[in-house]
């Protein structure tokens, strides 16, 4: 199974920036649907980004696009998650997670991923 370890969350002004990290291995670290994911206390699950891993074209919520992008680093088996422009409506705990192999077509899915990390806290102040 795909193991998954995220780090770069931190506490932050509004307006600020920060970077995200998700190590990805396993089988199928070669070619995953790998995402990022958030949920805020008394809210639900929201699907921010996703990448297929070797390559294909990331797809960013609507939400965050514009502010959120996600990329990866093939050397590194790392996919980024950058975020700009934080607001505290941005506070959540930030998770990676994996679909072994492809992306689902359609829309971003939280239930499309069986693979979890453990999560990132972001706490973003006004």
């Amino acid at each position: 199974q795909v193991q998954l370890v995220e780090s770069g969350g931190g506490s932050v002004q509004a307006g600020g920036s920060l970077r995200l990290n998700c190590v990805v291995s396993g089988f199928y670290s070669n070619r995953n649907c790998v995402a990022w994911v958030r949920q805020a206390p008394g809210k639900e699950r929201e699907a921010l980004a996703q990448i297929y891993t070797g390559g294909d074209t990331p797809l960013i919520a609507d939400s965050v696009r514009g502010r959120f992008s996600v990329w990866e680093d093939v050397a590194k088996n790392t996919v980024y998650l950058d975020m700009n422009n934080l607001t505290p409506e941005d506070t959540a705990m930030y998770y990676c997670a994996a679909r072994s192999r492809w992306c689902l077509p359609g829309a971003l899915d939280p239930t499309d991923f069986s693979n979890w990390g453990r999560g990132t806290q972001v706490t973003v102040s006004s």
